[in-house]
Order: structure tokens, then C-alpha cells, then sequence
């Protein structure tokens, strides 16, 4: 994702490479986005920190701990801070880093090309100006959505952030499915791909409800009916359910230990969760 930021403020340009610079722990990676961006980059936490008026934390929660140490000092005089990092709260960030100015934020994969979803935040601290340059830099990435309860971050990461691999198994169970019916790889993926997007401009462009539009294929007696049909035997519904509910205890589980949602989200196996 940090990558996904960076292709998106310069193919909006927002910034100059000059103007980022990267700290990067493995060296044939630093080099591999100098040469690709033409971006600066450093092995030193620390001298990012320190040169950054916009520090974004684009790293693995597991590994925060060590991280904060490193740029504290230079996050403490820092304008701004922008935390992608699943799971972790304002306060951990802005406690650890002294700065109370922290945006946090939870983008997905498609922001690589401009077509990613972003639901983010903000403290009271962070100034409108400095709250107007955190949401040009998302909407670099694709649309944006500002929240103003932190806990629909930990949702988002469960629905949005996480969902394109849900897409992409999907899209890859049809392409096995089509293989096996007899179709060469390159012709399945071809045809499940331009179905999915398609299907996802479609629904776009009439802004119906998906039942109503899967209705609208769906013939009495006919192949989508008996598709359909195997689908919810399966308990496709059931499933997803579970697992974007998965994600979102383990978002939860790594900021805060596993509290539960102020916002009232429930356990779809259990209805009376959260009353």
C-alpha cells in the first residue's frame, strides 16, 4: 500500500520524486522504487522521520513496537501523520509517535491503479488544512470516505480493505470452474475477468440493487436459477458473512486486544452479541 501511495500522488502529481522519501529496510526494494519512481529512499527510520512534514506509516502492525522508537523524535515535529496500518488505533500512534495530529486510514489493493476505496478519520487536532491534504492524497488512490467514529476503520478493514481477496478467489474458483468445463486458462480467465468488470460497471451505471439485478438474469427454470440454486445450498451468504466477520476480529485483535465494537457489530453466528 505504501507503493499504491506512491504511484498515486506522483500520476496526480501531487508531488515531485524528489519530494519522498522512503525508508526501507531491504536494499534491492529501496533501489527497485528509486529506479522505478525515482524517489529517494533510505535503510534509516529515523532520517525519514526526520525529513518528513507528512509522515505515513505504511508498515506491518506486528512490528510497530519497534518501529515507534525509531521515529518518535522526528514524528514528534512532524505536521502531519498518516497510518494506514490495520487494526492499530489513533491513540497508540499518537501517544507513541507525540503527535496528536494523526489521520488514520484503511485503503485496498485497486488504489494501485486509482480505482481503490478509502474510509479514514482524523483527530481533533489535525488542523482542515492539514484534514483537506489527507483527503487529496486518498482521492489519488480512488474514492474516499471520512468517518467520524474510529471503529467503522476496523469494519472497513474487514469489508473493504480486505475484500478484493475475497474477489480474487472468487474470480479465481470461476476460472478453475471453467478450466475444468473444458475452456484453455487463458480463454477462462479472459471471460471471468471482463464478466466481473462488466458486472461491477453495470451495476454502476444503474445503480440498482444487486438482488434486483441478479433477478434480472436469473430465468424461472433456467442455468442461473440452478447455479444460484447450488450457491445458497452451499451457504455462500453464510460464509462470506463469517469470514469478513473473521477479518474484522482479527483488525480488532491486532490494535487492541479484542474489544468489542462501540458501534454494535455482531457476530453473525450469534444474534444476540453485543445487546
Amino acid at each position: 500500500m505504501g507503493e499504491a501511495i506512491i504511484s498515486g500522488l506522483l500520476r496526480g502529481e501531487m508531488l515531485e520524486p524528489g519530494q519522498i522519501l522512503v525508508s526501507e529496510p531491504r536494499i534491492e526494494r529501496g533501489e527497485q522504487l528509486e529506479a522505478q519512481y525515482g524517489v529517494r529512499w533510505t535503510t534509516d527510520n529515523a532520517q525519514a522521520a526526520e525529513e518528513a512534514d507528512l509522515l505515513v506509516l505504511s508498515i506491518k502492525p506486528q512490528v510497530l513496537d519497534d518501529v515507534l522508537p525509531e521515529v518518535r523524535e522526528g514524528a514528534s515535529s512532524s505536521s502531519l501523520v498518516l497510518s494506514i496500518l490495520a487494526g492499530v488505533p489513533i491513540e497508540k500512534i499518537a501517544t507513541g509517535l507525540l503527535n496528536a495530529r494523526v489521520v488514520r486510514a484503511m485503503p485496498n489493493t485497486p488504489a494501485k491503479i486509482g480505482q481503490g476505496i478509502t474510509v479514514w478519520t482524523a483527530t481533533p487536532e489535525v488542523l482542515k488544512q492539514q484534514r483537506d491534504q489527507a483527503q487529496a492524497i486518498l482521492s489519488a488512490l480512488g474514492e474516499e470516505v471520512y468517518v467520524d467514529k474510529e471503529d467503522y476503520l476496523d469494519m472497513a478493514t474487514a469489508l473493504s480493505g480486505t475484500g478484493p481477496a475475497y474477489v480474487f478467489l472468487f474470480m479465481e474458483a470461476m476460472i478453475d470452474a471453467g478450466v475444468h468445463l473444458g475452456f484453455s486458462r487463458h480463454v477462462a480467465e479472459k471471460l471471468v475477468l471482463q464478466t466481473m468488470r462488466g458486472s461491477v460497471e453495470y451495476a454502476l451505471a444503474v445503480s440498482d440493487h444487486p438482488a434486483r439485478l441478479r433477478n434480472q438474469v436469473t430465468s424461472p427454470g433456467g442455468t442461473s436459477a440452478e447455479a444460484l440454486y447450488q450457491l445458497e445450498k452451499g451457504g455462500l451468504r453464510t460464509v462470506i458473512s463469517r469470514a469478513i466477520w473473521a477479518a474484522y476480529q482479527r483488525s480488532v485483535a491486532l490494535g487492541s486486544g479484542g474489544k468489542v465494537s462501540r458501534l454494535g457489530g455482531r457476530d453473525p453466528e450469534n444474534h444476540n452479541n453485543g445487546r
